[in-house]
């Protein structure tokens, strides 16, 4: 799978991201949380080889991210990031089959396949559409469509990265987003998901990194990461921990 083995990013002179020794494990889901500036995105542009290290390395089932083709590490590992952008009047269906490019599956497997994510994300009902005529939450769920699409049906060996990709939706999606990673992970690939939200990180992640200034403050369950004296100490935000009545996980409450 994908491992950080003591990471560490610089811009310029400045460390930006230090410290960081992380493996992402079959099935699971990983939540990266911290305030902003904690090295969120600079982490997650460093495990897919965007952004290089200037120590330590990141590491897919045992080689160095150079040392895989790019149609294969693209086989193997898709990234959302936090803002996609595209300028051009493709049809939904279209842009989601940007995710087919690294196979050379057909089209009618390709056409099955993008209809498959589509739904995944719950954005099937957009299929005709002109990208551009979306609002940006229609737009973030097509997106994760097109990332689905280029790892679909997932298994294990394969890792998706996400970052923030519930930023624009609203409460439902928010949800329907996060239960699709989900069933996306228990097929047996790998998930990181960037949020801002506690309890949404709380309900649907399986382990928790929590940054702060570009170094880990705590990795573990939810129920040993989100306690008031972390929490306290990264976000500057008093907060009661209780559990879920009906799930058992944290349940953050702003004091």
């Amino acid at each position: 799978m994908l491992c950080a083995e003591q990471l560490q990013v610089c811009r310029g002179t400045q460390t930006v991201l230090a410290g960081i020794d992380l493996a992402l494990q079959p099935g699971e889901v990983l939540g990266v949380l911290g305030p902003n500036g904690a090295g969120k995105s600079t982490l997650l542009g460093a495990l897919c080889g965007e952004l290089p290290a200037a120590e330590g390395r990141v590491l897919l089932d045992g080689k160095p991210l150079s040392a895989w083709s790019g149609p294969s590490r693209a086989r193997r590992l898709a990234v959302l990031p936090q803002q996609s952008t595209l300028d051009f009047a493709f049809r939904v269906e279209e842009v989601v089959a940007l995710g087919r490019l690294p196979h050379a599956s057909g089209r009618e497997r390709d056409g099955q396949v993008v209809a498959e994510a589509l739904a995944a994300a719950d954005a099937g009902h957009l299929i005709g559409r002109s990208y551009l005529a979306l609002s940006g939450g229609e737009r973030q769920r097509v997106h994760l469509a097109r990332v689905l699409a280029q790892l679909w049906p997932g298994e294990q060996g394969q890792v998706l990265l996400l970052d923030e990709p519930t930023s624009m939706l609203d409460p439902l999606h928010q949800h329907t987003i996060l239960q699709a990673v989900c069933r996306f992970a228990e097929r047996g690939a790998a998930v990181l998901v960037i949020l801002h939200d506690l309890n949404l990180a709380a309900r649907y992640c399986d382990r928790l990194l929590l940054l702060q200034a570009g170094r880990p403050q705590a990795l573990g369950t939810p129920q040993q990461v989100l306690r008031a004296a972390p929490l306290y100490a990264v976000f500057g935000l008093e907060v009661l921990v209780q559990v879920h009545p009906e799930r058992g996980h944290p349940l953050i409450v702003a004091r």
